[in-house]
């Protein structure tokens, strides 16, 4: 299937899978696979439906790693077990949500079955939700302070998801271009 890769942007979830083996990451989920889809397809049921995730092939990322994506309104919540994925997976395993209606934006990272880092911000009503570890410079760019300081404000939207995502692994709204292979479609049930 030759193919155009098509970017995702905010309302959604995403797993990123560092040097992620597709089949691997279908197993470890518990999908039911549903074959291959257009990637604009695939990513509208993604987005739309409760029970599908899109997995795509690996696609090339920071640090020169490559990462396979899963996404899906099927993960926003309660959120996949990073910890437990990654150490499934024997690799990193990074988590991405965000919501602008109600200002829902979180982002978990874990390697070797440790939770690393956690963040998770409702801006409806100002309340940091989760906070595990210190801030990278990339989340610090993001306006984070150095540590969790009840005195401290903190503003992120969901600019701040994507650029977090593209330090880390990938920013899934640059997609774009020939698909280096076809994207997945699975069921949660």
């Amino acid at each position: 299937m030759n193919d155009v890769m098509t970017g995702f942007g905010g309302k959604q979830a995403w797993l990123a899978v560092a040097g992620g083996d597709p089949e691997a990451v279908f197993k470890a989920l518990g999908l039911r696979d549903l074959g291959t889809v257009p990637w604009r397809d695939g990513l509208d049921l993604a987005h739309l439906t409760d029970d599908r995730i899109a997995v795509t092939p690996p696609l090339p990322g920071a640090r020169g790693i490559s990462w396979v994506l899963a996404v899906g309104r099927a993960l926003m919540t309660p959120g996949p077990d990073v910890v437990a994925l990654s150490a499934d997976l024997g690799t990193e395993v990074q988590f991405f949500a965000t919501h602008r209606v109600t200002e829902l934006h979180r982002w978990q990272r874990a390697g070797s079955g440790e939770l690393l880092r956690a963040f998770g911000y409702v801006g409806q009503t100002g309340e940091v939700t989760s906070w595990f570890g210190e801030p990278d410079a990339a989340e610090r760019d993001a306006g984070l302070p150095g540590d969790l300081d009840p005195e401290a404000s903190v503003l992120v939207a969901e600019g701040d998801v994507f650029r977090v995502a593209g330090a880390w692994s990938i920013d899934p709204t640059t997609l774009s271009g020939r698909a280096p292979g076809p994207l997945r479609l699975g069921a949660t049930n």
